[in-house]
């Protein structure tokens, strides 16, 4: 039995625990399903992997540091990062590796954990740091076992398989896809590139710094903080096109027009690659080499819908089959899924899948009326469009640590049923007037349409809300 237990060892619950364990909080556990800590950022190793937030701003306020090789940092950076913070911030002695929580299952007085290796745990305290880009979405496309050759997800490159002199066919153009498509594209014989819908892909303002920028920032961390607060300020000001008034985005599309214009001379293909949705609507990639990679003698850009996957390749709906040996799904995740396959069980029986049916929803994004000591990291509605996923991380968990140091005192709390409904309600009326309320198709939409990711507001609004915990709200000493 511990105090606290931790899922996942990615932002969030390295996040935690750090704070937690400089609260003195020593009797804590992290379950980790891999042997590595990193989350996200351990497990997507596909070529060109690199974050599109700016570094200095995507890394904990308490342990910044001048190390980035480029502005917007390589996956293999951010996972040595976290493993760094992890090792010196004391949080590896409690982390248990490659085992898994398979349910967690309230008692009345504790959450019963079921673990992956066939025992069990007992925790007062449960923090979800599950995060919401952790399982790799399938298309749900007849015959996608199919094909003869090899098929692997984005989230999941086979390393091991030599894509020189293939014929390749990647399947969408998200995130995902923009960076690791220029990668392959030069290797592979031909490259088939199959568009749902046409992303805005803006370029990214990266660049390199060298030996001597490191040094200085590491030296002198004034200057560290003031590039942290100059990109803070920058991307919070955006927050007034994604949430408040959508038509200020008129600009960045204005801007987006001229890019794709300039990158992409064909009009046949420009028209391809020119969206149908407005900006912001669908999240805005970053890339300075993706027209580019489109524009290879070698690589096509299909819209048509595919029908399915036959061993040969892909038949698309107008009846022609694309032959391939290489099937990439760069599909991205079931975000909408939030904990699963996680199985929670709460008060009176009460699980999660049945209480989030109808969309997922929780206060502050972070509990859920009715599952008691249960705090969910990169929880519903926690998502941004402007700026970084970390700031709101941090938000939570100082909202976590009170809510740790209530449970020490009065042994239970809980989210009042009628505060996150109005919270939510409130919510989802502010998201009607947001860029994600444009019509458009996006993983921010759970299968109702209902937009279960993104915080509607700034992060310095959201600070606000999580620095002191409301006991109005909320439930104590609850019973079985």
């Amino acid at each position: 039995m511990t105090r606290i237990a931790i899922v996942g060892t990615g932002f969030g619950g390295i996040g935690a625990a750090v704070r937690l364990l400089q609260d003195g909080e020593r009797d804590l556990v992290l379950f980790e399903r891999s042997d590595d800590v990193g989350g996200v950022w351990r497990d997507n190793t596909y070529p060109g992997s690199a974050c599109d937030v700016a570094s200095h701003l995507y890394s904990f306020s308490f342990a910044p540091t001048g190390r980035w090789s480029r502005r917007f940092a390589p996956q293999s950076e951010i996972h040595d990062y976290l493993r760094r913070v992890a090792r010196d911030f004391g949080v590896l002695p409690h982390v248990r590796f490659r085992t898994e929580v398979l349910s967690a299952t309230w008692d009345g007085a504790h959450w019963q954990l079921a673990l992956s290796d066939g025992s069990t745990h007992e925790a007062d305290v449960v923090v979800a740091a599950c995060g919401q880009l952790s399982r790799p979405k399938r298309p749900e496309i007849p015959g996608l076992d199919d094909v003869a050759g090899t098929t692997f997800h984005s989230a999941e490159w086979d390393h091991g398989h030599d894509l020189r002199g293939r014929r390749v066919a990647v399947l969408g153009t998200g995130a995902s896809a923009i960076q690791f498509v220029p990668e392959i594209a030069p290797k592979v014989a031909h490259l088939t590139v199959f568009q749902r819908s046409a992303p805005h892909v803006i370029a990214k303002p990266d660049r390199a710094y060298g030996p001597r920028t490191q040094k200085a920032l590491e030296q002198a961390p004034w200057l560290l903080t003031l590039d942290r607060l100059r990109t803070f300020c920058v991307n919070e000001t955006r927050s007034l096109g994604f949430n408040t008034e959508p038509r200020l985005m008129a600009g960045y599309e204005a801007k987006f027009a001229r890019h794709l214009r300039k990158e992409v001379p064909d009009p046949a293909l420009r028209a391809r690659l020119t969206p149908s949705d407005p900006i912001g609507c669908k999240r805005i990639l970053q890339s300075n080499d993706w027209y580019a990679a489109l524009q290879l003698p070698h690589v096509d850009v299909v819209t048509e819908r595919v029908d399915r996957v036959v061993p040969d390749g892909l038949l698309t709906a107008d009846g022609v089959l694309h032959e391939v040996d290489t099937l990439i799904l760069g599909t991205g995740f079931a975000a909408t899924e939030l904990l699963a396959p996680m199985e929670v069980v709460g008060r009176e029986g009460r699980r999660l899948s049945e209480a989030w049916a109808q969309g997922a929803e929780a206060y502050l994004g972070t509990t859920v009326a009715g599952f008691p000591n249960l705090f969910l990291l990169y929880g519903p509605n926690t998502n941004l469009g402007h700026s970084s996923i970390v700031l709101m991380l941090e938000s939570q968990i100082a909202y976590l640590r009170e809510a740790v140091r209530l449970v020490r005192a009065v042994g239970a709390v809980e989210v009042r049923a009628e505060a996150m409904r109005a919270f939510n309600e409130r919510l989802q009326e502010r998201l009607k007037t947001t860029v994600f309320a444009g019509g458009c198709r996006s993983w921010y939409l759970d299968a109702n349409g209902r937009n279960t990711q993104n915080w509607p507001g700034t992060t310095i609004e959201f600070r606000l809300r999580t620095k002191r915990i409301r006991l109005d709200d909320h439930l104590v000493k609850v019973s079985a």
